[in-house]
């Protein structure tokens, strides 16, 4: 994985301990429901793999949030109310329907991929499915 974000030019730290990131996944089903998922992912993704943060840890969880422009009150409640719980476990059911047992897996029509891939691979994995390419406007 270090070889890939290299390549990337991702920064990525070695870690030394694996968290439970599930009360960061219905934070972050509520920061897509707030329209701004993408945003919390990324900041969750670079506290876990750069920063080392341990994102199980609800101040974190909170700090994360408010980084990204959500209300630190607001996450709070979510949490404590578990509120996306269930958009949560929906997720984890659709996954495990499919056999999607790693992250991060690329499915399309009938074809899955799992793991980190090279542009290239993803490219051909498009093509198979039919998708046409675009060509950027610039």
């Amino acid at each position: 994985m270090k070889k890939a974000a290299a390549e990337a030019g991702l920064p990525l730290s070695d870690r030394e301990k694996t968290y439970n990131s599930r009360r960061a996944q219905e934070l972050g089903k509520w920061a897509e429901s707030q329209g701004i998922g993408s945003d919390f992912h990324h900041a969750v993704f670079r506290a876990y793999f750069v920063d080392r943060i341990n994102i199980a840890s609800i101040p974190h969880l909170f700090d994360i949030a408010a980084s990204v422009g959500l209300d630190a009150a607001e996450a709070k409640k979510v949490l404590e109310n578990r509120s996306f719980r269930e958009a949560v476990d929906s997720d984890w059911s659709r996954c495990h329907a499919l056999g999607i047992t790693a992250v991060p897996t690329f499915l399309m029509d009938e074809r899955c991929l799992v793991g980190a891939q090279t542009y290239e691979v993803l490219e051909k994995l498009m093509a198979l499915s039919g998708v046409k390419r675009r060509h950027s406007p610039l």
